[in-house]
């Protein structure tokens, strides 16, 4: 499949999938030359870049993408080792959730002000005209 068929299945845009195969993130399993040398895309694309997306939306950066990637392949880390680096994503996560957390609590606080100014404005507008 092309490259834009391959963006439109898996949701990403297909400047972002030849970033992926650039850093080494698809390869030949995933992305062959046709005789004309353009890009040929394999089903198994999808499924690569979908487990990417997930890990990018955990917070991966593309260093640790390459390595998870070449653990699922390769098999390269210890049982124990994977369940360190889950725990560290987790703490990293949690530690995110956090942050957004207070992020609403002040957005929450500022609407709260903001819709008390409102009706006092429109009380205050309200005893003007009446």
């Amino acid at each position: 499949m092309t490259v834009q068929e391959l963006a439109g299945k898996s949701g990403l845009t297909a400047h972002t999938i030849r970033f992926y195969e650039k850093e080494g993130l698809l390869d030949r399993r995933h992305v062959r030359r046709d005789a004309n040398n353009y890009r040929n895309y394999t089903e198994e694309a999808i499924e690569r870049l979908g487990f990417i997306k997930k890990f990018q939306g955990i917070g991966c950066s593309i260093a640790e993408l390459r390595e998870v990637l070449r653990d699922k392949d390769e098999h390269l880390r210890t049982n124990r080792e994977v369940i360190a680096w889950i725990r560290q994503k987790i703490a990293e996560v949690e530690g995110r959730k956090k942050e957004c957390d207070q992020v609403l609590a002040t957005l929450g606080r500022m609407l709260e002000y903001r819709m008390k100014m409102g009706r006092k404005r429109r009380q205050g507008h309200a005893q003007e005209t009446g």
